[in-house]
């Protein structure tokens, strides 16, 4: 990510932080280090409306961390919901109120190779074909 494209998405964290705070949100920003590697952007809590994991991202030219790409599938498996927005909007917002929905972000290129299901398969052909 360049710098400018990292600019747009702090400006856009910046202003959807204003934005829930003012509807009641408590907001924790999540800033990785060694320990929380691929975590969400901000922690957000809601008394009546509970806990939201918040990743913010540009509408237009955003990509997933090496990480994120490992930890986003892994958090869905465990039923930790990760919520998309793009902009500080009352659109937007309305968003937590439905399904998580990182999915509808995710690129085919984003896929990381099954090493386990490749090195079984590995396994096979050698079990197929011992002379090689």
């Amino acid at each position: 990510m360049d710098e400018q494209e990292h600019k747009l998405e702090v400006h856009i964290q910046r202003k959807l932080v204003e934005f829930l705070r003012a509807r009641g949100w408590h907001v924790e920003r999540m800033f990785a280090n060694s320990y929380q590697v691929g975590c969400p952007d901000l922690y957000c809590f809601h008394k009546e409306q509970g806990a939201r994991w918040i990743e913010v991202k540009r509408p237009d030219g955003y990509s997933f961390t090496r990480a994120q790409k490992f930890k986003f599938p892994q958090w869905e498996q465990a039923g930790i919901g990760i919520w998309i927005l793009t902009a500080a909007s009352e659109e937007q917002y309305k968003l937590l109120f439905g399904p998580p929905n990182w999915r509808k972000f995710w690129k085919p290129s984003f896929e990381a190779p099954d090493i386990d299901a490749m090195l079984d398969e590995l396994d096979r052909e050698a079990e197929q074909n011992p002379s090689v």
